[in-house]
């Protein structure tokens, strides 16, 4: 497998209220699958997606139980999320959820651009 590059989409992410209907819809349009993640500290909220012909998940589908609104977003790869998110926020980004770190070191955080579009930035685990 090719190493993916700095500055990268390689994650996504779909936020809903109905996480039942959402896989229902994903799994009859485009035959993805889910597997509710167990190393994400989310009370099985969090299910990952696994796309036709990939070989590992590359998005996830949040149970927002109506808590945030519905969404979908995209994540870019970072070297280091913290200083990232301050070098956007010198650049007019709002921060939405601050660098936070999982149970397994994988470091995340939720960002609006300047023109209000959600996205999100991370940094695998150290290996």
């Amino acid at each position: 497998m090719t190493a993916l590059a700095f500055g990268s989409v390689t994650w996504f992410q779909i936020g809903s209220a109905d996480p039942a209907a959402t896989k229902s819809f994903y799994t009859e349009l485009f035959d993805w699958s889910f597997e509710v993640d167990g190393d994400a500290d989310t009370d099985g909220r969090y299910a990952q997606v696994t796309t036709p012909g990939a070989t590992h998940p590359t998005g996830g589908l949040f149970d927002t139980r109506g808590e945030v609104p519905n969404h979908a977003i995209f994540y870019v790869l970072v070297e280091d999320t913290a200083k990232t998110v301050a070098e956007a926020e010198q650049r007019g980004a709002k921060v939405l959820v601050p660098p936070k770190t999982t149970p397994a070191g994988l470091v995340f955080s939720d960002l609006l651009d300047p023109q209000g579009n959600h996205f999100g930035v991370f940094t695998p685990p150290a290996s």
